[in-house]
């Protein structure tokens, strides 16, 4: 989906099964627990609430009293994190929205990275205001997206046009449902926005495939997309869009769904991850991606983390181990492809970006190591090399703010 980002060789010096080993027991004997075991099953349909918990997508007002309180104490991992957030040049209660009427991306007049800076400087003064208190970033944030709801009316460009509408889509509902009370936010004209302009890209391309086979898309396409009408439909308390999110993580077609997202499992809680042959960059995307899914599901008191026996768990030990440097079992993929559905396969899983490094981990690690209290060796010893940063802070091109981040700040337990 987009170019490797580099990756610091520093890095994965740090990151030993005997950190691992540490961090999964040093949790345990905190005081961790299992879920009583009704709790651990996977959510249907029915069981979810009737009406939305907000705020309830990526965080809730649990998470951010916890997130204040250990910031203000200055206690470690946190103060490390919200350093990495305050540090952060699109985190200054100073910036200027640029908004368009039309956001372009992929193919000739591509405009997007005006969007989605503005996207990740409205999400991260939301999250200061709420963290740290002062009102000139929840200001900064109202203005921002006030700005671009009253401006933009078109997302369009060549196929790349559908991860605009998805990623840039829950990422901006996101930062929408941090200030969706706050004075002066047109919340209504935010909505429309995200119901009118991003959520039909949403539901044609999951519908669709941009008319091609539906496993031509790799899993990330799917995923950016689950995130945003998930992500959308808490925002505007459409239930329908929620379920449909849920509905296709379960039973979809595409390369998002649980199922064809961990296409094989292997010995030792592995799952081989779709994107495996590809390349890393990809693989470890997909993973940030559907644990955004899975954390704003449980925001909601939907359990998708643990759906089909934790799945998903066994794809983030997948992606983790073999970027850690250590070997992985391997399944040949085969799928179909273009509208023709032409053959492929990939004999063998992918070096390439291979250790690179996204903030994606810390999330998916205090799920299952601390919620869950299952071990996870290898998601441990990435998560390990902390403080996880935000946009920009991983490469200024696109892939730079694929995922939100600030997930030691934010997910730490």
């Amino acid at each position: 989906m987009t170019a490797p980002l580099d990756t610091p060789t520093s890095r994965r010096t740090l990151l030993t099964a005997t950190t691992a080993t540490a961090a999964v027991g040093g949790l345990a004997a905190a005081g961790c627990a299992p879920a009583p075991a009704a709790e651990t099953q996977s959510s249907t349909d029915s069981d979810a609430p009737t009406d939305f918990v907000h705020p309830g997508l990526l965080h809730t007002e649990e998470d951010f009293t916890r997130m204040a309180a250990v910031v203000a104490d200055g206690a470690e991992p946190w103060a490390s994190g919200w350093e990495r957030l305050t540090d952060n040049g699109r985190s200054q209660s100073t910036w200027t929205p640029r908004p368009l009427a039309t956001v372009v991306r992929g193919g000739e007049g591509t405009n997007v990275g005006q969007f989605y800076t503005d996207v990740h400087a409205a999400y991260q003064n939301a999250l200061r205001w709420r963290v740290g208190g002062d009102e000139a970033h929840a200001e900064a944030a109202r203005d921002i997206i006030n700005a671009w709801s009253a401006e933009l009316t078109e997302v369009t460009g060549n196929a790349d046009r559908y991860l605009a509408a998805g990623l840039y889509g829950y990422q901006l509902a996101n930062a929408a449902e941090i200030v969706r009370d706050y004075d002066g936010f047109d919340l209504g004209r935010c909505q429309e926005m995200l119901l009118t302009v991003f959520y039909p890209l949403n539901d044609r391309f999951l519908r669709e495939h941009n008319d091609a086979c539906v496993s031509n898309y790799w899993a990330n396409w799917d995923l950016c997309t689950m995130a945003a009408i998930m992500s959308t439909g808490i925002l505007c308390d459409e239930r329908a869009m929620f379920d449909q999110a849920v509905d296709y993580f379960k039973e979809g077609g595409g390369n998002g769904a649980i199922g064809n997202a961990v296409p094989h499992l292997h010995d030792g809680g592995l799952g081989q991850w779709q994107e495996s042959g590809r390349d890393q960059a990809h693989s470890i995307l997909g993973i940030g991606l559907m644990a955004t899914v899975c954390e704003t599901a449980w925001s909601q008191g939907v359990d998708l983390y643990g759906y089909d026996d934790n799945r998903f768990m066994k794809g983030c030990e997948y992606v983790a181990r073999y970027n850690l440097g250590e070997d992985v079992p391997y399944t040949p993929y085969e799928w179909e492809t273009g509208q023709n559905c032409d053959y492929r396969v990939q004999e063998a899983i992918s070096e390439q970006a291979r250790g690179q490094v996204r903030p994606v981990w810390e999330m998916v690690y205090n799920h299952y190591a601390v919620r869950r209290c299952l071990e996870v060796p290898n998601v441990a010893a990435i998560a390990e090399a902390r403080a996880e940063g935000g946009g920009g802070d991983y490469g200024f091109g696109g892939g730079g703010f694929d995922a939100l981040g600030f997930g030691t700040l934010a997910y730490t337990l």
